[in-house]
């Protein structure tokens, strides 16, 4: 069955640097759209950043251009999400997801990983 397991959170202070790793399991990992989204308190859950294998476009949101970067290492099933120059607002759950762009288009989920950015 399909398994993503995201690992790399933890807590950092602003200014601050984190590497999310993703590890994808029961499906042809080139094959489809996948990446990150977060989800902070009383907040919807949004898109991050996301490789979709079909067109091999690369999408980030806007407060996160510049900062961070996806990246993917298919021999090892693995997404990555490169985070630098963190600030508190990026404080959230971060899920792996196959998909991209929305959570409508995304069919399967990671369990999440807490990044907590505060001095």
């Amino acid at each position: 069955q399909v398994q993503l397991a995201e690992s790399g959170g933890g807590l950092v202070q602003p200014g601050g640097s984190l590497r999310l790793s993703c590890v994808a399991s029961g499906f042809t990992f080139g094959f489809y759209a996948i990446g990150w989204f977060r989800q902070a308190p009383g907040k919807e859950r949004e898109a991050v950043s996301c490789f979709d294998s079909n067109d091999g476009n690369t999408y980030y949101a806007d407060s996160v251009k510049g900062r961070f970067a996806i990246s993917t290492d298919t021999a090892k099933n693995t997404v990555y999400l490169q985070m630098n120059r963190l600030t508190p607002e990026d404080t959230a759950v971060y899920y792996c997801a196959r998909g991209c762009y929305d959570s409508d288009f995304v069919d399967y989920w990671g369990q999440g990983t807490q990044v907590t950015v505060s001095s």
